[in-house]
């Protein structure tokens, strides 16, 4: 199979899925009438976003458990030492992993169900035909995400996600248009391109710490000697804004107070220096350099890599965590411009800014997979 044939096949399996699960996603489930919009509370998009716009369709709950079960799933491994056990088990425990990850799945999916028949007040039969339709849908979308990781491009979870966000996005504009004009237009294509750029920028930028190699003799050839690099770039995240919004949330914060801003710009920028700071161990990397018997020029190995690898670090995380928090405050600003009222526009800015860093993270590494992919291919016959 050529690289054209592999790509072509690649895409159609991608777009193939996709096309199958917006069907599932507008299909109703029998015996369930479609709900009416909630209005214009602030969690409604939310919600509309993580499972696609209605509830009362065949993949009413979306992508939403298979979301939600890996972090179940860590909770419970923590907390039991069986599936600890399995996980230092290495590639046969996390083959066990994997199927309670999948069960865990379909029983989230049981369960929303179950908790969305009793909220509707149905009858036994009418709820047991409601709860068959969303579990049974749940597992299908489970497979769909795996046919995607297995044989399409990107991950499964994060790919149907982003079909699920850029089909609810639409309406929620037009919306918005229709109640405030072109500002809303202007406005909205600013933060979107301020956020994309920087996203970007800041994604795809690294500082390169050069490493140089020792030479090693072998029989009579020397090995060893060429100069490489150490990749160091900010890790880009979307929880950081979401830890501060919850932590404003639950404090006795006046969102009607402008100082509420700042105090979200400022956790924003600890939260992701923080999160960020433990993401490598730069003693590690020390470590593993003198193994192989590399060593940065001008710097003794050991300790004083691991402190001069450390000072690098943190300096590109910091000015990654302040970018961060001047990405977080955009779609803010541009809320307040169309003058949304401060709780709207504090879960209207946190969830727009959550969804176009998504959107461009989601992009960039489908790219990145593309592009390696392709490379594999044109060198592949060189290396038979």
């Amino acid at each position: 199979m050529n690289d054209r044939t592999s790509l072509r096949r690649r895409i159609l399996v991608t777009l193939g899925v996709i096309g199958l699960f917006r069907l599932g996603q507008s299909l109703p489930t029998p015996q369930v009438t479609v709900r009416a919009p909630i209005g214009d509370h602030p969690l409604r998009w939310i919600l509309d976003l993580l499972t696609g716009g209605d509830l009362a369709t065949v993949f009413g709950f979306g992508v939403l458990p298979c979301l939600v079960a890996p972090f179940v799933l860590r909770a419970l491994i923590v907390l039991i030492p069986r599936l600890a056990a399995l996980r230092a088990e290495g590639e046969a425990g996390a083959r066990v992993l994997t199927r309670y990850r999948r069960r865990l799945v379909v029983v989230l999916g049981l369960l929303g169900a179950v908790g969305l028949v009793l909220s509707r007040g149905q009858d036994v039969l009418d709820g047991a035909v409601t709860v068959a339709c969303l579990t049974a849908g749940t597992a299908l979308v489970l497979r769909l995400t795996e046919l995607i990781t297995d044989r399409g491009f990107g991950d499964g979870v994060r790919i149907l996600l982003l079909a699920q966000v850029l089909a609810v996005l639409p309406p929620e504009f037009l919306s918005l248009y229709e109640r405030t004009g072109w500002a809303a237009v202007v406005v909205m294509a600013m933060v979107t391109l301020s956020i994309t750029v920087i996203t970007i920028v800041v994604a795809q930028g690294q500082r390169r710490v050069p490493v140089q190699y020792a030479k090693r003799m072998i029989g009579r050839r020397a090995f060893g000697g060429t100069p490489s690099y150490i990749p160091l770039r900010f890790p880009q995240a979307n929880t950081p804004a979401v830890l501060a919004a919850v932590l404003l949330w639950v404090l006795p914060f006046d969102l009607g107070d402008p100082w509420w801003i700042a105090v979200y710009f400022v956790l924003v920028c600890l939260f992701a220096f923080a999160r960020a700071a433990v993401a490598l161990d730069m003693g590690k990397v020390a470590g593993e350099l003198v193994r192989v018997g590399g060593f940065v020029p001008g710097i003794r190995p050991g300790n004083w890599t691991a402190e001069y690898l450390d000072y690098v670090n943190r300096r590109i995380i910091a000015f990654g965590a302040f970018s961060l928090g001047v990405v977080a405050l955009i779609p803010v600003a541009g809320s307040a411009l169309l003058g949304v009222t401060p709780a709207t526009l504090f879960v209207a800015g946190v969830t727009l800014q959550v969804v176009l860093v998504f959107l461009v993270s989601v992009s960039l590494d489908t790219t990145r997979q593309i592009e390696s992919l392709r490379r594999q291919r044109r060198y592949e016959p060189f290396l038979r």
